[in-house]
């Protein structure tokens, strides 16, 4: 059995790639580091957006684990244009899993890119292993497993947020753990 812990990062000063955690952000991060430090983590990966990886660093210190970026876990982008009804169009993608706007990502183009992380690290030999990423992709990963997990799933989000998910040879299990 593999153990795979999926965080979303803590709070962000914006949302750009070099955004900082706030204040309350960095409290955040040493208390997920609390959170997760007794989970036998022995591999991080994160993505390489500023707010995930100090989400994860003080875990990364507390364990004396390396931090391992990987651009595939990057937020999805939805348009590189400005959408002032964004958050409709946002909606929209969790239905059809092939639409995509301009400049942007589909959900099936998004959720390809973040399953291959999910593949390429259950290969690995560790067998309790950490995720840091973002909101949109974390919901399309939950989402491959628990296919009713919608865009309502997605608003109630946390800052951060932690989902266990479990995998066996011939199944799966997926839950919420944040507190």
């Amino acid at each position: 059995m593999k153990r795979i812990y999926l965080v979303r990062h803590c709070q962000a000063a914006g949302q750009e790639a070099g955004a900082p955690l706030t204040a309350e952000g960095e409290r955040q991060a040493n208390q997920l580091a609390v959170f997760l430090a007794d989970k036998q983590i022995e591999y991080i990966v994160s993505s390489p957006y500023l707010r995930a990886i100090r989400t994860v660093q003080p875990l990364g210190e507390l364990l004396g684990l390396d931090i391992h970026i990987d651009d595939r876990l990057s937020e999805r982008v939805l348009s590189t244009e400005v959408l002032d009804d964004w958050m409709k169009r946002y909606e929209e993608t969790f239905t059809d899993y092939n639409l995509k706007f301009q400049g942007g990502e589909s959900s099936a183009e998004a959720t390809r890119r973040g399953m291959e992380v999910i593949g390429e690290i259950t290969a690995r030999p560790e067998r309790t292993l950490l995720v840091v990423t973002h909101g949109g992709l974390l919901s399309l990963i939950i989402k491959h497993y628990v296919s009713e997990f919608g865009f309502g799933d997605w608003k109630r989000l946390t800052n951060p947020d932690v989902y266990e998910l479990q995998i066996y040879a011939s199944d799966t299990s997926i839950k919420r753990i944040w507190k």
